[in-house]
């Protein structure tokens, strides 16, 4: 079954949902009818798309019926201009149809939770981290999206061993799950007198905030501890027991937190990345066995891939995924990430589209 043969099936299904949704049996039972809604409001684009698609077929098939007749010169020149306008048009509601039948990612529209950590490289990778940061804190103040940083491990040279940032705003997950992996640094080190450039990598993970129709944790299956604060902080810190450590018993995950001055702001915001992380991991596991059934070899954005390199001196910034080289580093590290994750969404959709003509 070709892509379009799959397309009627789905506006066979859409007419049968506009008769369903007018059934007065249906009108009375709320839950079924917001259900029958949605599924209604998922189609309703590639339905109308693909209306437009036949009307332009019928107008192609008509135009070829004129061209078998015999016109005057003008009229046929003006039949052969308008099918080559339609056909041009074909192709291009053709190619919108197939990614709107592309199976949609369910945690697109979700806000992330972002860890960025200094790897392999010292005080160099903690340095980059901060690099990192402030690349995507830019790079969502151009989305209009809101960051918060709820927890971080600052270095004494101005890096972060960690960072973990909660990004909300419209579909941020769709657009930054393909920062997750390692990301490569080649630079000379504020540190390095002799010029020399130097190796380094920070990891960013990247997970979708889980809410609780996502994933329900049992609180059997967190053990919590609370702690003295460390650090900066004055007397209150000293006095009161407000950091909390919480620790996922199944997987073994374990959030500290202590960034906020209540135990019950600690509480919420540890909840929340254990809750990400949690859902993450099983979530991780059911994709493994995806690919494994599936013996897929596309990469799939694990934190251990090389993902990307950043190179200073040659103000060139390369993701290995896609063979993308950009030689506008600078304009990269201020936060103007567009073409390349423009980049990795075509690339993803096309990739996509090619195993739904294969199936």
């Amino acid at each position: 079954m070709d892509i379009i043969e799959k397309v009627q099936a789905v506006a066979d299904r859409y007419e049968e949902l506009s008769e369903l949704l007018a059934d007065p049996e249906v009108l009375g039972d709320s839950q079924r009818y917001q259900e029958l809604s949605k599924e209604e409001g998922e189609i309703r684009e590639t339905v109308e798309k693909y209306r437009e698609y036949r009307k332009i077929v019928d107008a192609i098939a008509e135009n070829e019926g004129l061209q078998r007749e015999k016109l005057d010169p003008e009229m046929d020149s003006l039949v052969k201009a308008e099918l080559a306008e339609l056909r041009e048009t074909k192709a291009t509601l053709e190619e919108e149809i197939k990614i709107l039948m592309l199976p949609t990612d369910p945690n697109d529209d979700k806000n992330i939770i972002m860890e960025i950590h200094g790897a392999a490289g010292g005080d160099e990778a903690s340095l980059f981290a901060a690099d990192l940061y402030n690349m995507y804190t830019r790079y969502a103040e151009t989305q209009g999206w809101k960051v918060e940083v709820v927890d971080e491990n600052a270095t004494d040279v101005g890096g972060f061993k960690e960072i973990v940032l909660m990004i909300s705003g419209n579909k941020v997950y769709s657009k930054l799950k393909y920062e997750n992996g390692a990301h490569r640094v080649q630079r000379v080190p504020v540190t390095e007198s002799a010029g020399r450039v130097h190796t380094s990598t920070s990891t960013v993970g990247v997970m979708p905030e889980a809410e609780d129709v996502d994933i329900e944790i049992d609180q059997k299956d967190i053990r919590t501890d609370v702690y003295r604060s460390s650090g900066a902080g004055g007397q209150h810190i000293n006095k009161t027991s407000s950091a909390v450590r919480m620790t996922h018993l199944p997987t073994g995950i374990v959030v500290a937190m202590q960034d906020e001055r209540s135990q019950q702001q600690n509480r919420e915001k540890a909840m929340r990345i254990l809750k990400a992380r949690v859902y993450d991991y099983y979530q991780t596991q059911e994709e493994d066995a995806y690919n494994a059934e599936r013996k897929s070899a596309v990469g799939t954005g694990d934190r251990s891939e090389r993902i990307r390199t950043y190179n200073f001196p040659q103000n060139r910034v390369t993701d290995h995924r896609i063979g993308l080289t950009l030689n506008k580093l600078d304009r990269v590290m201020n936060g103007e990430l567009d073409d390349i994750i423009d980049a990795l969404i075509l690339d993803d959709q096309a990739k996509k589209v090619e195993q739904l003509r294969n199936e």
